[in-house]
């Protein structure tokens, strides 16, 4: 085989690899709920409320009250809210919250 032919192979396996489920990990979280009906599905009129109070109401709808979900998220019921932790335009997946340790909703309590 030529080397033309095999670098071209390669770049094809390597494109592949980039295309893999992990690669899109960061898309998973968004597509799902964009394909429960899209912005509205979690914004009402597909807009942000500007306290969260209407998109936090829908994760609740689908994923249950906070108290009922167990560590970590029992602790937390009253004092936060799902977007306080689950950035859900930025997450990458379900149970790994994008986290700041010195954001104040974390550092107030956790130091």
């Amino acid at each position: 085989m030529s080397n033309k032919l095999l670098s071209a192979i390669f770049g094809a396996g390597l494109a592949a690899l980039a295309m893999s489920p992990a690669a899109l990990a960061g898309d998973v979280l968004a597509d799902t709920h964009t394909d429960m009906g899209g912005c509205e599905s979690c914004h009402v009129d597909g807009d942000p409320s500007a306290d969260g109070a209407q998109e936090n109401a829908a994760c609740v709808e689908c994923h249950g009250d906070m108290g009922d979900m167990g560590e970590p998220h029992d602790v937390h019921e009253g004092i936060l809210n799902c977007l306080d932790c689950h950035i859900m335009h930025e997450q990458t997946a379900a149970d790994k919250p994008q986290l700041d340790a010195a954001d104040p909703k974390c550092a107030d309590c956790h130091g």
